[in-house]
């Protein structure tokens, strides 16, 4: 995208940005930043986020978005998390240039701001347990108590502070904890911690640190080193705000950030915590981080999901300063739709049911014409092989049809796709179990490529593959992970109670020979079935295993349609 004038605001935060640039506010500089913590993988709430950050950059002339990694804990934190965070960003088809930062790279710096709290009396060593601590805290109706260690002097707490980045002292034997308010309404004000002792090593500055800022201190701080002007953040962090701006108003600092909340994003059928994300890998309930029923961007892509139809969503969903939670549905639509224009048509049977069309010359084999997107002309024509057996799915047939089916049934005409139209005239089934196996069939032979010269017309248009031809693939069925709409609405109930024992279902996948070479991460509309993506892990040469993506059922679309009807009337 070039950068040109900055682009209409479209919510409140861009409102804010746009008059910060009118006013010369920060110097008409717009630095914004996406700030993850390296202990999990991102999920679909976060590229919310990604791309409000990068594409508000992206929007203003000279904007400049940086990633930079809060890397405070190392006891939950690792390079793999690092790793698979700067894939996601770049996959979602942002790109922060040379500006990739960590948290950690400021550690001396950090050290030295809490030094200079110490000198000016705002910050004390604290050597109450943490359990103490806790308890002095004092809860939302109560004050809490001022720590008999706040007192010390500013010498006595410089020592103290300087033996714990020696290493002298065990973990919890003393926190860094500002001088703040302990009768507070703000809880978060009651003298937090600022530094804790951890004698264990950080993924990139090793051994070199026993004591780590905690996320509060580092956060804030880091924001200002970079300069950035709008630290934008979801809700949640609202109550932090207070002391966000206490510890930059207190230093002596270059840049005070503007902190902005807007609503986290939650999604029906689906949990977003990460907490509760660890509990799901760890716990084996899914195959991993990467698992197509996972929330996450690495399962979302290994499912087939797009770049596109992601921030399509993200933008779709807007920015709000209220908590909702959006349907599902319309994460789904979102990717129909971009996969509507992009994904190639081919043929596959799930579930597949014999055809011998008895008039069909036994030896004969047809290369048709079939379409690979009416969206897109570009996309050509390949050809599907026709042959006297083929197969059709199960559900494509009824002995004693009901109202309104119109697929094939005995004595009934229906066309196969890109082929001829065909008449059942016999059922064969199995005798123990009286179930069809086989369906005796003729064909029209003047209706190639699926229209009649007499100008007849039927009902149903049915897919197939041919029998011979055939390629035997995996296909795997997803579907909500959970059971209940909103999995974490029952605080006193597991999550875990509502996942869904549905949520996987893996069937041999009959596909047509043109996909024998296809490659990991291609995707494909199998017509009337859904979309599907090749496995990215689990395909090979000799395994051709089909993730669905998304069925060919649009609920979103269904749901605004009937909103419109509701609203004419």
């Amino acid at each position: 995208m070039t950068k040109t004038e900055s682009a209409p605001p479209t919510n409140f935060i861009r409102q804010i940005i746009a008059d910060d640039l009118k006013t010369n506010k920060h110097d008409g500089r717009v630095r914004t930043r996406f700030p993850p913590e390296p202990n999990g993988y991102l999920h679909i709430g976060h590229a919310k986020s990604i791309c409000l950050n990068f594409g508000i950059a992206e929007e203003n002339r000279d904007g400049l978005c940086n990633l930079r990694f809060d890397d405070t804990n190392p006891i939950k934190e690792d390079i793999e998390y690092v790793e698979s965070i700067q894939a996601d960003v770049k996959w979602l088809g942002f790109d922060w240039g040379d500006r990739l930062f960590y948290a950690s790279d400021y550690f001396e710096q950090l050290y030295q701001y809490a030094v200079q709290l110490i000198k000016d009396g705002k910050a004390f060593v604290c050597s109450l347990s943490p359990d103490e601590i806790r308890e002095y805290r004092g809860t939302l109706t109560e004050p809490g108590r001022e720590s008999p260690y706040r007192t010390r002097s500013v010498e006595e707490n410089l020592d103290l502070f300087e033996r714990m980045r020696a290493g002298e002292f065990d973990d919890g034997a003393h926190v860094l904890r500002a001088k703040i308010d302990m009768t507070s309404p703000n809880v978060l004000m009651r003298d937090p911690t600022l530094f804790r002792i951890k004698k264990v090593p950080h993924h990139r500055t090793g051994d070199q640190w026993c004591i780590y800022p905690m996320y509060d201190f580092a956060h804030c701080l880091s924001d200002s080193i970079e300069g950035i002007t709008h630290s934008i953040c979801t809700l949640e962090f609202e109550i932090n705000r207070q002391l966000y701006d206490w510890i930059l108003d207190e230093l002596p600092v270059d840049c005070h950030p503007q902190q902005i909340e807007f609503a986290r994003l939650n999604l029906s059928y689906t949990v977003l915590s990460k907490r509760k994300l660890v509990e799901l890998v760890n716990g084996g309930h899914v195959s991993g981080w990467n698992d197509p029923r996972m929330p996450t961007l690495s399962g979302l892509r290994r499912r087939g999901y797009t770049p596109e139809s992601i921030r399509n969503f993200c933008e779709r969903i807007g920015v709000a300063k209220r908590d909702s939670v959006v349907d599902i549905a319309l994460l789904e639509y979102s990717v129909r739709e971009d996969l509507n224009k992009r994904a190639p048509r081919v043929m596959g049977v799930l579930r597949p049911l014999r055809v011998v069309i008895e008039n069909y010359p036994e030896d004969q084999v047809e290369a048709l014409d079939a379409l690979n997107n009416p969206e897109d002309d570009s996309m050509g024509w390949r050809k599907v092989p026709f042959s006297r057996v083929l197969y059709i799915e199960q559900d494509d047939f009824r002995e004693d049809p009901p109202k309104k089916f119109f697929r094939l049934a005995p004595g009934r005409e229906v066309r196969l796709r890109y082929a001829y139209y065909v008449t059942c005239v016999k059922v064969v089934k199995d005798e123990a179990t009286g179930q069809v196996v086989e369906l005796r069939c003729t064909y029209d032979p003047n209706t190639r490529g699926g229209s009649s010269p007499d100008g007849r017309k039927v009902k149903a248009t049915l897919h197939w593959v041919s029998a011979a031809h055939s390629i035997t693939a995996e296909a795997r069925l997803y579907d909500h992970l959970f059971v209940k709409e909103n999995p974490d609405e029952e605080k006193d109930v597991d999550f875990k109670t509502y996942l869904s024992p549905n949520s996987l279902e893996t069937l041999p996948f009959l596909v047509e020979p043109s996909l024998a070479n296809a490659e990991p991460g291609s995707k494909y509309q199998f017509e009337r079935i859904g979309y599907f993506c090749v496995d990215t892990v689990d395909s090979s040469e000799d395994a051709l295993v089909f993730n669905r993506t998304v069925t060919l059922r649009d609920t979103w679309a269904r749901i605004q349609k009937a909103q419109q009807k509701k609203h004419q009337k």
